[in-house]
């Protein structure tokens, strides 16, 4: 079998391992099958190719424009991950082990790609938050934004998750308009150089956006600036050393970390043996122990039951874990694979001894087990139990985490107790707790959630739909404090958020409005002579208003509107009932009788560009109105944002005010226009 040459991507183009290259080795075989590394990468040349090539590409166009690169990319991806799929059984990971590496990867970077398109603006600038009033009369507000850092990013990725660690990281710096340089673990870095030569082959990326280093990173960190990011997975003790480095201090250079994690698994009280609970409780620690061989960052490596229960829970892990088949991770029948290296099962190995001279190995000898369709040549292990009778007198088992198939039952006596074991982590990237009781889920939210950057509750109402202890999804946060890294990723737009500065904006109406594209009040209004619902989305700008004529509101109108929905609440029936109201003067008009009479002011009804009313957002009624008040509106195009070639959503700012130019409602109307006229 020939050995392959694990190429790096640098400056815009590929370039061979040479003799600083290390081998890589099968984790199933042991053979060697690949070398990977390149003493003469130039870090500044790869810098700069990012900052004056990738960045200025990305940049130049829009949010949206970056959700659908990314879309695009994770379908080219999908077409070809049966490539990846081959290419990965070499890192030991059975066939369900690739779907959450690879399809799980794809899916994030789908996932993101739209939020991008359905959370952020098709523009360049990120409005944070909502417009701050900072004077009395409106000539002066402020604004939160955020813009792309004019950087690189770094993206220091671990060998447990070759393609979903490296998409999951650049999905959001893609979409926020960064570049990245990815620098994957050696050990599985052949699946990442695919990964990275599918999406580079595809031409869907600008130029300079995404570099490959396939080797060590050389001196690329002390080259670094105070605009760029560095974003690193792997152990405590590498993110120590790296983040403390002089340079990365002096400038303060953003360091993301995510690293080991003792992360926990509550049995409920409520969870007894019998319980659906108690079986789904069982079922998730052994999937959590044997999935990529339990190299994960979010694996179970502390089992904590009542007191009552471990028995049971022992007994009935010893039972799940017995029908786990270790072998060849292409055979269908195989249900863990191997370790990723020779080196890996070594650091394993070692950490289970020290595990076992506080807490006693109650399943999984790694002298004596079966191998199915392989050797003892390859980095295989059996799932390793643990028992520590004594949690609260134990510090190992809560400090040192054997990255591999390993995890430790414990004992608690009350909710209290396990909690307080469950912090003893000192910060993890999740903990679970399997309850159907809302009393011991608030208690145990209230008393761990500052020590986890992810709770995940399950029982029998969700069991169908859960997605898992271990799977940390798109939409969520991923990180967590302490001993975790402190840092977080993932959860939607915030991740892209790391990628981008927030800058605080002050200045008039007007110049806020320029900024954000965005129309604030107070800023110039634009008239025109038609009506702006004949007008196309193209046609609209930002700012454009139109006043209606006035509408007396009768006491008939009440009336009939009250009997006609139904809705008699006595405010709007009664006069003397509602003056004893500290809210209302008397009897008024019911607050959606003024919106209904809102859009009859303002609607054009001819067959035109305006395609549907979508909806309203941020209602709010300031001032009741008494029968006899006049009614007025003021529309204005706030915002535009375009979803494909045929029509846009138009937001509008809408006002009423009465006969004394009082506001009395506000809100944001939203409607799909079309692109252009017919």
């Amino acid at each position: 079998m020939a050995v392959q040459d694990i190429k790096s991507f640098a400056a815009g183009r590929w370039v061979g391992s040479d003799s600083a290259a290390r081998e890589i080795r099968s984790a199933v075989t042991g053979e060697v099958i690949a070398r990977a590394g390149n003493g003469g990468l130039d870090a500044t040349e790869m810098l700069g190719h990012a900052r004056n090539v990738g960045g200025p590409n990305l940049r130049a166009i829009t949010f949206h424009d970056r959700a659908k690169m990314l879309k695009a990319l994770a379908t080219e991806l999908g077409a070809h991950k049966d490539r990846l799929y081959e290419i990965s059984f070499a890192t030991g990971a059975t066939q369900k082990d690739h779907l959450i590496d690879i399809d799980g990867g794809i899916g994030t970077m789908f996932v993101f790609a739209s939020k991008g398109r359905r959370e952020m603006p098709d523009a360049y600038v990120y409005l944070d938050g909502a417009l701050e009033q900072l004077s009395r009369k409106g000539t002066f507000v402020g604004q939160h934004i955020c813009t792309p850092m004019q950087g690189v990013a770094v993206h220091i990725n671990a060998f447990n998750f070759p393609v979903w660690g490296m998409l999951e990281k650049l999905a959001p710096t893609l979409l926020a308009g960064v570049p990245a340089i990815v620098k994957p673990a050696t050990a599985s870095c052949y699946v990442a150089e695919m990964a990275v030569e599918i999406m580079l082959a595809s031409g869907i990326l600008p130029k300079g956006a995404l570099q490959l280093v396939s080797g060590g990173l050389g001196d690329m960190l002390d080259h670094l600036t105070p605009q760029d990011i560095v974003s690193f997975t792997g152990s405590a003790d590498t993110a120590l050393k790296l983040r403390s480095a002089p340079h990365l201090l002096k400038n303060s250079i953003r360091f993301v970390a995510e690293q080991d994690s003792l992360n926990a698994s509550i049995l409920g009280p409520d969870a007894v043996h019998g319980t659906p609970e108690f079986d789904l409780f069982i079922k998730e620690v052994s999937r959590e122990m044997t999935t990529k061989a339990g190299q994960k960052c979010t694996a179970i490596r502390r089992i904590i039951a009542p007191e009552a229960e471990v028995s049971a829970v022992i007994e009935a892990l010893q039972g799940q874990l017995a029908k786990t088949v270790i072998g060849d991770p292409k055979d269908a029948a195989t249900r863990m694979g191997a370790l990723v290296s020779a080196d890996q099962k070594a650091d394993v190995l070692s950490k289970a001894a020290q595990i076992g001279a506080e807490a006693e190995r109650v399943f999984g000898d790694p002298e004596n087990f079966e191998l199915h369709g392989a050797d003892g040549a390859g980095a295989f292990l059996p799932p390793m139990l643990f028992h520590c009778a004594d949690p609260d007198g134990a510090r190992v088992v809560h400090e040192v985490e054997a990255f591999g198939p390993v995890s430790t039952i414990m004992p608690y006596s009350d909710v209290d107790h396990a909690v307080a074991l469950a912090n003893r982590g000192q910060g993890s990237l999740v903990a679970s707790v399997i309850t159907h009781d809302g009393d011991v889920a608030r208690q145990v939210a209230l008393g761990a959630g500052a020590f986890h950057g992810r709770l995940y509750f399950n029982n029998r109402d969700s069991v169908g739909e859960s997605t898992g202890h271990g799977s940390p999804l798109p939409h969520m946060v991923h990180g967590g404090p302490g001993r975790a890294g402190g840092g977080e990723e993932l959860g939607g737009v915030r991740g892209v958020m790391h990628y981008m500065q927030r800058t605080a904006i002050q200045g008039s109406p007007d110049i806020v409005t320029a900024i954000g594209g965005r129309w604030v009040p107070g800023a110039e209004e634009i008239h025109h002579d038609d009506h702006p619902f004949t007008r196309s989305f193209l046609d609209l700008s930002i700012g454009e208003t139109f006043y209606s004529a006035p509408r007396v509101v009768t006491e008939e109108d009440v009336t009939h509107f009250a009997e006609f929905t139904g809705d008699t609440f006595y405010a709007h029936m009664d006069n003397e009932a509602a003056a004893r109201n500290p809210f209302f003067p008397g009897k008024v008009a019911h607050g959606y009788l003024l919106l209904s009479f809102a859009a009859g002011l303002f609607v054009q009804p001819d067959e035109g560009p305006v395609l549907a009313n979508t909806g309203l957002d941020n209602l709010r009624f300031m001032k009741p109105v008494e029968p006899g008040d006049s009614l007025k509106v003021r529309l204005t195009v706030k915002h535009k944002t375009r979803r494909n070639d045929e029509y846009g959503e138009v937001r509008w700012h809408v006002t009423l005010s009465n006969q004394d130019d009082d506001l009395v409602a506000e809100y944001e109307l939203l409607t799909m226009n079309a692109y252009a006229l017919r």
